[in-house]
């Protein structure tokens, strides 16, 4: 799987990491900066990089790093085809049964659900709110989690899809 990464300074360093991580796995990652610390960088400008490269590869996913995760997310969610969760602490479920009954009280089940319900394609890990631990455990439910090709999850994906060309014209 090809699989776009970004930061600014504030990411550097757990970046770099989850990058060898990935490639490791047998990922083709492209890696869209930060490149060395610079505490006046900006992170629409790496985060925009690998954003345009996930609407413009369908197949792939990104993975990008903030402080809170917030502003990228927000940065990411402005491109065609782009759907960024953000995941920030592994707060334990209020909603701890879900529809079908099934109970979970595991924190990185948004991860996974976020892939399979919203089909999202992109996360933002916000890196002062998480272990290193924390950040390779989501790293590694988001890479490996499906796109459930459900009716009620394509629908409404569908719409997402349908506010956004409205958007555009």
């Amino acid at each position: 799987m090809k699989v776009f990464i970004a930061t600014d300074h504030t990411g550097l360093d757990i970046k770099n990491k989850v990058k060898d991580f990935l490639e490791d796995k047998g990922h083709e990652v492209e890696d869209c900066g930060a490149y060395e610390l610079n505490l006046d960088d900006d992170y629409p400008d790496f985060i925009g990089k690998a954003a345009e490269g996930v609407s413009q590869n369908p197949e792939s996913i990104g993975i990008i790093f903030g402080g809170s995760g917030q502003g990228e997310a927000m940065v990411a969610n402005k491109f065609k085809n782009v759907r960024c969760a953000l995941f920030y602490t592994p707060a334990v479920p209020v909603q701890a049964i879900d529809i079908t009954g099934k109970k979970s009280t595991d924190p990185f089940e948004m991860l996974r659900l976020t892939r399979e319900h919203n089909h999202a394609n992109m996360v933002s890990l916000g890196v002062r709110f998480l272990t290193e631990d924390d950040i390779f455990k989501a790293v590694e439910i988001f890479v490996n989690a499906e796109i459930a090709m459900i009716e009620r999850h394509t629908r409404r994906v569908d719409k997402i899809r349908i506010i956004e060309n409205k958007l555009d014209s």
